[in-house]
């Protein structure tokens, strides 16, 4: 199995994203140019869209809106469809008004730009009740996310790790290993059944639910996603 924990490719594509906090204020169109060849070669370029997913994941929220009103400002720059340049951010986004207005920009979504296949799960077992499963869910064109998680299930995660954007020929595939052990092909509703309980569990006992599971509570459910630990203080 690839990696399913990312590290940024393309160190000149994130520069060329940092570009735009100077362009956004008109000082140089040479920069708003650098930026918006960037912005079109998300549509095509997997490498491009994973290094925007994550330059975009390490700012704060700020930065953030600084970068979607940038984004607001320069669509009618570019050719690619709007899914093609949200899609990327709302990988990684997990703020509930910040992912809205991420939707509401993309707008109707083209048929031919629409997943192409369905989600899918692999999962393995570790022994007892140590569980790995991975979840691959598209995004659009050819492009998929991946969360991978190690976990007991129905008590508590061991770690969880998340690919934001990755060409789907490249995501993980039954018959392949993680950590050693052998992914094989899984309903996607149990899956879906098996970390939703551990979820609910996790967060019963006190734990932070990790980041990347924020990104796929649409899976879950709300009950599973926003579950207070019993023992939190009443309001």
């Amino acid at each position: 199995m690839r990696k399913c924990q990312p590290s940024v490719a393309g160190d000149r594509r994130v520069d060329d994203v940092a570009f735009r906090s100077a362009a956004l204020a008109g000082t140089d169109p040479r920069l708003v140019d650098v930026w918006c060849t960037f912005l079109g070669s998300l549509a095509t370029d997997a490498e491009a869209a994973l290094a925007a997913a994550m330059a975009y994941r390490e700012l704060d929220g700020e930065a953030r809106d600084v970068w979607i009103a940038a984004l607001e400002q320069d669509m009618d720059r570019v050719t690619v469809p709007r899914i093609a340049i949200y899609a990327p951010l709302l990988a990684v986004e997990v703020d509930a008004a910040r992912r809205q207005r991420l939707l509401s920009a993309i707008g109707p979504i083209s048929s031919d730009a629409t997943p192409r296949q369905a989600a899918y799960a692999l999962a393995g077992k570790v022994g007892g009740p140590n569980r790995i499963t991975a979840i691959i869910a598209p995004l659009y064109l050819d492009f998929v996310q991946v969360i991978a998680c190690s976990f007991r299930l129905g008590e508590a995660f061991d770690w969880v790790k998340h690919d934001p954007i990755v060409e789907r020929r490249h995501a993980p595939r039954p018959g392949e290993c993680l950590n050693g052990v052998l992914l094989e092909a899984t309903p996607l509703n149990a899956a879906v059944d098996d970390l939703a309980i551990t979820v609910v569990a996790h967060a019963r006992d006190g734990r932070s639910i990790p980041e990347a599971l924020s990104v796929f509570a649409d899976l879950f459910g709300p009950s599973a996603a926003e579950a207070p630990p019993l023992h939190a203080s009443p309001p």
